[in-house]
């Protein structure tokens, strides 16, 4: 019975550290929330959620597998970063069937807030 309860706490606090580790690492890169609107807070909650696996500063013993991504992303292009979160590239999947275009709109809206030095 202590055994169980043991491995039960080790994974709620292996959770709990996952998920102050993506909310860490998306308000690393945007600064505080008292900058950010409530659509650039949404975006920034559906990055963690949707993109951080791959594009967030990695975990320890982990690798990121796409750019860090900041409002110089794609020049800047609101409709080609648009495209690429819809229509995904060889090496990232489509969201057109996961996320609507308020997510994704929210997501370009928070990444206007990222400084490009955030992802050097």
């Amino acid at each position: 019975m202590k055994r169980s309860a043991a491995i039960r706490s080790g994974v709620l606090l292996a959770a709990l550290l996952g998920v102050l580790a993506a909310g860490g690492a998306s308000a690393q890169q945007a600064g505080t929330d008292e900058h950010l609107t409530a659509t650039q807070k949404l975006g920034r909650q559906v990055f963690a959620q949707s993109c951080g696996i791959c594009h967030l500063p990695p975990q320890i013993n982990a690798r990121t597998y796409g750019p860090l991504l900041s409002k110089d992303t794609a020049g800047g292009s609101d409709e080609v970063i648009r495209g690429l979160i819809s229509e995904g590239t060889p090496r990232m999947p489509a969201f057109k069937h996961y996320l609507g275009r308020a997510e994704i709109d929210a997501i370009i809206a928070y990444l206007k807030a990222v400084p490009a030095t955030a992802t050097r």
